[in-house]
């Protein structure tokens, strides 16, 4: 019996920490993965699991057997595999509703899902105090009995934590993740039960993976969200990945939604976006011209739209894109036509890797900001001065960020910091967007430097239309100050705490406009 005790306590703690990873990708899918929706998803399971070693303990001492464990242990299991299932029509409101911004409908569905997982969570904390009522049989060992219960139940968290993040989900996806290690509990409790109660019993539970099993066969080919034009989605290791069509127009939507990371139409290249923008970035030097672009990276390559522009601009120069999620280099290879012989695709973290390429840039194009979240180590003094290292004599980093009307907390702290390194700091606001380009070129230059580049590109009927409607944007929204505010760092960039308070603010105030 202790072998098997053992056993079950090392595959409860593995499902419980699958399904805490495994909450925040269905959760995160909709509502997205900032630090706040985090912490409600680990604090939440904690007060269940600490509901649960209460209730564990009590149950344990009232009816110290086996029969009573694998049978707290069944409904765990089962309540466990519902959930995806039974949240899976709360999410679809949500999902409508974070399109439409409607913020009522979107936390009472982000509350009713949290709760959804209080049963089988309190549940499967139940497990670990029975398993050392039951495993105590000298009180003078209880102690080491009660440590190698713990210790195993962590073992078993540890499996848990990289096994959907690394492998099932990103292969069979977040509903089928919920349903192999519920599953999986659900015949060891059942096993435990015809082990140690009787074969009646066991029997008297074999329903519950048989509606398990029918409830995920009628769920089967139901897409997470039906938004308008939706033509395919899926799952990676980093992202809910969604592409759309729209008005001839191929879109590419990461998680919550709320931001359009790439876009492809077979006969434009002009998006009037932040990617067009990047185009713009050497033109803050005296007499540039497109022939002076030898080489560009692109940091947060996504889809492939900027890498499209700059080959049609620049022609076949090199190209580095680096790009995290391998999954979303798929989708553009497959939807976006992102396949330019010249462009070197670079999978893995963006700030790492270009601090690690052996090359210089004349153009560095930061687009790794997902809206409305920013990754924080690519907001620092440290990140920008591996950027100014990689630069040539006369690059240009350009960032594409966003502000709020009336709140530019994040592109002043942006601005403030990147002028630590570099000498000349502009700033763009996309009309009919909430996107602001930064601009920053490692020599000092001036800003009428844009405008005389213009008249005289104008003028020269072999550079790119794109290029001169680019820059004619970027004239017509040219900022040349910001306000002096903090240095981010990395040991202190409080991106979250400044990023979520202008969502929220932007939101409240009833605000619809995406971030792209």
């Amino acid at each position: 019996m202790r072998r098997y005790l053992l056993f079950t306590v090392f595959i409860s703690g593995m499902t419980t920490l699958a399904a805490e990873l495994a909450a925040s990708r269905l959760i995160g899918n909709v509502f997205g993965t900032s630090n706040i929706v985090w912490a409600s998803i680990i604090g939440l399971i904690l007060i269940y699991l600490t509901l649960g070693y209460f209730l564990g303990g009590r149950w344990a001492d009232a009816n110290p057997t086996p029969a009573a464990l694998y049978r707290v242990l069944a409904w765990g299991a089962f309540t466990l595999g519902l959930v995806p299932y039974i949240a899976g029509p709360v999410l679809k409101s949500a999902a409508t509703a974070f399109e439409f911004l409607q913020v009522g409908i979107l936390g009472a569905s982000f509350i009713a899902v949290l709760i959804l997982f209080s049963v089988p969570i309190t549940l499967l904390g139940t497990i670990s105090p029975f398993a050392i009522r039951l495993s105590v049989e000298d009180t003078a060992h209880a102690g080491q009995t009660s440590g190698q219960i713990y210790a195993i139940s962590t073992l078993g968290s540890f499996i848990g934590t990289f096994l959907p993040t690394l492998v099932t989900i990103p292969a069979i996806g977040t509903k089928n993740t919920f349903l192999v290690f519920s599953l999986l509990l659900l015949f060891v409790a059942l096993a435990g039960l015809g082990k140690f109660a009787s074969r009646r019993n066991m029997l008297m539970h074999m329903w519950m993976p048989v509606v398990i099993a029918i409830v995920a066969a009628l769920s089967r080919g139901q897409a997470l969200k039906n938004n308008t034009g939706q033509i395919y989605e899926t799952e990676s290791a980093y992202n809910y990945i969604q592409v759309q069509q729209q008005n001839g127009y191929t879109l590419l939507r990461l998680n919550e939604g709320q931001g359009v990371h790439s876009i492809y139409n077979p006969n434009t290249l002009q998006y009037n976006g932040p990617w067009d923008q990047f185009l713009v970035s050497p033109y803050f030097y005296a007499d540039r011209k497109p022939s002076d672009i030898k080489r560009v990276a692109i940091v947060g390559l996504a889809a492939g739209t900027t890498a499209r522009q700059m080959t049609a601009v620049y022609g076949d120069i090199p190209i580095d894109g680096f790009e995290i999620d391998p999954k979303i280099v798929e989708v553009g290879q497959k939807y976006f036509d992102m396949n330019m012989p010249n462009l070197n695709i670079v999978i893995g973290d963006g700030r790492l890797n270009l601090e690690q390429s052996p090359y210089k840039y004349d153009i560095i194009a930061v687009d790794a900001y997902r809206p409305p979240y920013i990754p924080p180590q690519m907001t620092t003094q440290e990140f920008f001065q591996i950027a100014a290292s990689h630069l040539t004599d006369n690059g240009v980093l350009t960032l594409n960020s966003a502000s709020v009307p009336g709140d530019r907390r994040l592109i002043n702290g942006l601005a403030t910091t990147m002028r630590t390194i570099f000498p000349s700091i502009y700033t763009v606001d996309i009309p009919g967007s909430l996107n602001t380009m930064i601009f920053a070129t490692k020599q000092k230059t001036i800003p009428e430097n844009l405008a005389v580049n213009l008249v005289t590109l104008s003028q020269d009927p072999s550079v790119n239309p794109l290029l001169i409607a680019a820059m004619q944007v970027a004239f017509a929204n040219l900022k040349n100050g910001y306000e002096t505010t903090t240095v981010f760092t990395d040991d202190h960039a409080p991106i979250e705490w400044i990023v979520n308070d202008m969502v929220i603010r932007f939101i409240v105030g009833g605000g619809t406009q995406y971030l792209q």
